[in-house]
């Protein structure tokens, strides 16, 4: 098929993109035939055939993608700093932001390593698709990583994002996980849910429709699993640990009570209790460090 029936099937795709409202057509309309003809997008350029087989199912994909199923969905991938991830229905599709978070808790892990030369020890609460823990085991080498997961579903894909990085992968509730490791631990991370109970029609409607609840949702303030995760935290790090955890933007000091930084803060347990700020400056996650 010539170069102009290529431009006009990614013309075709970003305006029924852009029609269902979707955030990014060109990007999706690119990344979407990339998929389909088995190429990256900028391969897209060296393509000189397009099957009548090949345009239908892309059609197929766009159509889907125009009634605001998760792009990641639709190609079975999502890329996570320097890996890749299976994803699909049953587990939250992890964030771009969320990369900074995961890279905090890569150079806390680092600067362990490099003060003590033992291998760090990392907790990964609410793993989810296993994206953080999976970082960290890429860029980290010799971390002692620990993940759990309570959603049955989304446990299944980080088993299968994990497999062969030697993570300690759980399925349970992190209100109760790695008991054992109580007082040992370096590092926790968490990418918890957030969203208040009567916020659901803000959110985004790839999130809303297609990502399981139980990685949304988090009692009437959104602040219900932030916690628990102080406590959980406070019972498994070192004197001198660290945690660190996301939250909306509305989440931050400045939030109503204080936001998740004062979930931290409120306890005395807490010193250096900061807040985050992500690439476009919106408070994005809180750290903290387990006073000795």
């Amino acid at each position: 098929m010539s170069d102009v029936t290529r431009r006009s099937l990614l013309a075709t795709g970003a305006v029924l993109l852009r029609e269902g409202g979707v955030a990014s057509p060109e990007y999706d309309a690119s990344e979407l035939l990339a998929h389909v003809l088995g190429v990256t997008r900028g391969g897209l350029v060296l393509v000189d055939h397009i099957s009548d087989e090949q345009s239908d199912r892309y059609l197929s994909l766009i159509t889907r993608r125009a009634a605001r199923e998760p792009l990641q969905h639709l190609t079975g991938a999502a890329y996570f700093r320097h890996v890749e991830l299976a994803v699909g229905p049953g587990v939250f599709v992890p964030r771009p932001e969320t990369e900074l978070l995961a890279g905090w808790a890569i150079e806390q892990a680092s600067r362990v390593l490099r003060a003590t030369g033992a291998d760090p020890v990392v907790v990964d609460l609410c793993t989810g698709s296993g994206a953080i823990a999976k970082s960290i085991a890429d860029e980290v080498p010799g971390a002692r990583i620990h993940a759990v997961e309570l959603d049955e579903a989304a446990c299944a894909w980080a088993a299968r994002n994990l497999s062969g990085t030697g993570v300690d992968l759980r399925q349970g509730d992190m209100e109760q996980a790695f008991d054992e490791l109580a007082g040992s631990v370096d590092v926790v991370v968490c990418n918890p849910p957030y969203i208040p109970l009567d916020a659901w029609e803000s959110v985004a409607t790839e999130a809303r429709d297609h990502d399981p609840d139980l990685a949304l949702y988090s009692g009437q303030d959104g602040l219900d699993a932030m916690r628990v995760l102080e406590e959980r935290a406070a019972l498994l790090l070192r004197p001198g640990g660290v945690v660190g955890a996301e939250h909306a933007d509305e989440q931050g000091p400045d939030g109503v009570g204080g936001g998740a930084p004062a979930v931290f803060a409120a306890t005395g347990r807490w010193a250096d209790v900061r807040d985050n700020r992500d690439l476009a400056g919106r408070p994005r996650f809180t750290t903290a460090r387990l006073a000795r």
